[in-house]
């Protein structure tokens, strides 16, 4: 299995954030799994996107040093093992884990130092987020200048034969996408461009398809969501000509209330439109949920099985990875 869109904060287990909080004495609403969960999942009556990153202040608040970022990566990375994923691009902002005084370089490599750990059996990159937000631009700015050394360094090693697994491959625009539009960040992702720095964005979850127009102006290879392009026709014909990747998630996109049922939701309907749609989990604990899961719910939906390797070719295609990475996703994916 292959998952494209999955948060680092928003998946990272229960039993770890109880962990963490335990070993730096960091008081919790509740000390069991069963206690804890109610406060880090969706609440069945979320009312939007705002109301569902708010379940994110908890993890944030245990990974704030590089013991906690990288056994936390380490965690979170083992249970991706356990439930068959092979590859992985997991991302996150580095720049909200500073609070306690580490640099954005230190906490990337403590991330990319837990993943590591989680290898053989298991790939998982890191795509950097970048906030939205109204006086972070430095912090953005900054997270673009790491993932564009690590990304070419990558590139080094890559070019001289290295095995180079758990990497930052990409950066991203994360947020409250109602609040801070998209086209505010264009500055930020010009300078990702002149640094080759791929990128995706997320876009067309909680705004409309104005919000995917201004990530395609600013040439994002992949839109985080993108599913409010149904609400433009021209959108939707567009983004099928040029296949750009949708990293759909269905189980979040109903919680964030984008729409009221699972029937309702566009994921297979674009897909047989001939979109490039991908299958993702956004925020595992959040919203309770499993790459397993997510499939077996279009499963129910009627998506049959050349539809779901249809799925997951997609989403091989749209990896930030290099061709040759790709025919070896496909040998061990679609088996």
């Amino acid at each position: 299995m292959i998952d494209l869109h999955m948060h680092f904060d928003g998946s990272l287990p229960v039993e770890t954030v109880l962990r963490l909080a335990g070993e730096q004495n960091i008081a919790l609403p509740a000390d069991t799994e069963e206690g804890l969960t109610p406060y880090l999942k969706a609440p069945a009556d979320c009312r939007d996107l705002n109301d569902y990153l708010s379940r994110f202040d908890l993890p944030l608040k245990v990974l704030q040093t590089r013991e906690a970022l990288e056994s936390g990566a380490r965690d979170l990375g083992q249970q991706l093992k356990s439930q068959g994923i092979v590859y992985a691009e997991m991302r996150f902002a580095p720049q909200l884990h500073t609070q306690m005084g580490l640099t954005q370089r230190e906490v990337v490599q403590a991330v990319l130092d837990g993943l590591c750990s989680c290898a053989p059996g298991i790939w998982i990159n890191l795509i950097l987020c970048c906030m939205r937000g109204g006086e972070n631009q430095e912090e953005n700015a900054e997270t673009i200048e790491i993932a564009a050394d690590e990304i070419e360094s990558a590139r080094k090693r890559l070019k001289s034969g290295e095995v180079c697994f758990s990497r930052v491959v990409a950066a991203d625009l994360a947020g409250a996408e109602a609040i801070f539009p998209t086209g505010d960040f264009a500055k930020i992702f010009s300078a990702a461009r002149e640094r080759s720095i791929p990128y995706t964005i997320h876009a067309g979850e909680a705004d409309g398809p104005e919000s995917i127009r201004a990530a395609l102006a600013m040439e994002a290879y992949r839109i985080g969501h993108g599913v409010r392009c149904v609400d433009d026709e021209k959108l939707v014909e567009e983004l099928k000509e040029r296949q750009i990747p949708l990293e759909c998630c269905l189980t979040s996109n109903l919680q964030t209330r984008a729409f009221a049922s699972a029937g309702e939701h566009p994921l297979l309907p674009l897909y047989r439109r001939g979109l490039a749609v991908t299958v993702n989990t956004d925020n595992m604990t959040v919203s309770q949920t499993t790459i397993a899961n997510e499939f077996a719910v279009l499963k129910e939906l009627g998506m049959t099985e050349e539809e779901r390797r249809g799925l997951l070719e997609n989403s091989i295609r749209a990896s930030f990875v290099t061709d040759q990475e790709k025919q070896i996703l496909r040998k061990r994916i679609l088996k």
